[in-house]
């Protein structure tokens, strides 16, 4: 393999099924950096200190400078920048803000709470099963769930559910690299983005008036330390919300039910063991992670590294799937084993950007992957490897047909 083409091939769409290989061919150079695109790293403990370096940069505006790439994909909701895609110290301002509606200390029970209504959910989109024997779990199942659930923590009225997720569709393929060459995609997008922003700016004023127990009053009527968000920051947030709230979770709870499907002796285990799906999650979230790439750095300073120099303003692409696989941090990387002892994995990021939605995404997927498990009877894949999503950074199964004998 030329080694030239490494990085071309790991966007490749045509590798997308199976990833893996090219990630062990690109630790033994783990930092690549091939003609004029980014530098490529790999190795699990560069990633890690990397990802709490101060020099390397996450803000839009600092990657547009650096010219972008193919992996980066547009902001494009009119709105400002997520705090995602700033540095501190304004990203921190409104991450602390967001945070303090959505967890630990001010809202310490907000996720846990949902443990029963998470159930609920499940329970009934798996009854809505019926009488068939085979689905597609991603648009039965995979997809619905994280949605309904970021919606009612919203707080987006449950009638109004159906015209969310209308709009979710389209903004999300617009992420996928594919599409965005896509002109009639992006009007599309574009167009669905203009209608859920104006749909949430009425809930935003609504809930300015009428504060509820939902995270877009939380936003809205915050009063901390750190000041309010302004309209249009709680309107980039609930956005981001929203998508990185939803898309992760899909692909987690997708790529659990696949290799669990492909290990049959874990999905007997878990059946037998519900408390299982907690090392389950954490070992998926290194072994098959949602979140495969981070593209949008930027060095902000020369920074070395193995002895490369990184100049200042180049990109870099961290390798988060490659990382969660490397040999001198995991013992017997390519083995898929929920009883590992040490899962510290990447699927989350780390640093200060880690995912701060972790605690949602863990039980949501905790709760999916036992009572499939527990309910399904004889569940079997209907073709292997599955048709898989275009995007390389966001990878996961677009459609996962299972076949099943009944419904416990």
């Amino acid at each position: 393999m030329p080694q030239a083409s490494l990085s071309r091939q790991i966007t490749d769409f045509a590798n997308r099924a199976n990833p893996y290989p090219l990630y062990e061919e690109l630790r033994r150079t783990p930092v690549l950096h091939e003609e004029d695109g980014p530098y490529v790293i790999s190795s699990y403990y560069d990633i890690e200190a990397l990802l709490h370096d101060p020099r390397i940069s996450s803000d839009a505006a600092n990657l547009a400078a650096a010219g972008g790439d193919e992996l980066s994909g547009p902001e494009a909701t009119g709105l400002p920048p997520s705090f995602i895609r700033l540095d501190p110290p304004e990203h921190d301002r409104l991450r602390r803000i967001a945070m303090s509606s959505f967890g630990p200390p001010h809202r310490p029970r907000r996720i846990d709470s949902m443990r029963g209504e998470l159930g609920e959910i499940v329970t009934g989109l798996i009854d809505g099963f019926g009488d068939a024997r085979q689905i597609d779990l991603v648009d039965r199942f995979a997809y619905p769930f994280p949605v309904t659930v970021i919606c009612r923590l919203l707080g987006v009225p449950r009638e109004d559910e159906p015209r969310f997720r209308a709009w979710v569709d389209p903004i999300v393929a617009g992420l996928d690299p594919d599409t965005r060459t896509s002109a009639a995609s992006q009007r599309t997008a574009q167009e669905a983005r203009l209608q859920l922003g104006m749909y949430l700016n009425g809930l935003v004023e609504q809930r300015a008036r009428e504060p509820r127990d939902d995270m877009l009053s939380d936003l809205v009527n915050s009063r901390g330390p750190d000041g309010a968000m302004t309209t249009m920051e709680v309107l980039s947030t609930a956005v981001l919300l929203l998508i990185a709230g939803h898309e992760t979770t899909v692909n987690l709870i997708t790529n659990g039910m696949l290799t669990l499907l492909r290990h049959p002796e874990v999905l007997e285990r878990l059946r037998d063991d519900p408390g299982l799906s907690v090392r389950i999650v954490e070992e998926l979230l290194r072994y098959e992670p949602p979140v495969q790439i981070v593209p949008q750095r930027t060095c902000i300073a020369d920074i070395e590294l193995r002895g490369v120099t990184i100049p200042k303003g180049s990109r870099i692409w961290l390798m988060l799937a490659a990382g969660n696989r490397d040999p001198e941090r995991f013992k017997d990387p390519e083995r898929f084993d929920p009883d590992r002892e040490d899962i510290q994995h990447l699927g989350f990021g780390s640093g200060i950007h880690s995912c701060f939605g972790a605690p949602l995404a863990r039980l949501e997927t905790q709760i999916a992957l036992s009572e499939l498990a527990r309910r399904l009877e004889g569940p079997r894949l209907v073709e292997d490897p599955p048709p898989y999503r275009q995007n390389a950074v966001l990878r996961g199964p677009r459609h996962l047909n299972i076949a099943f004998d009944g419904l416990r």
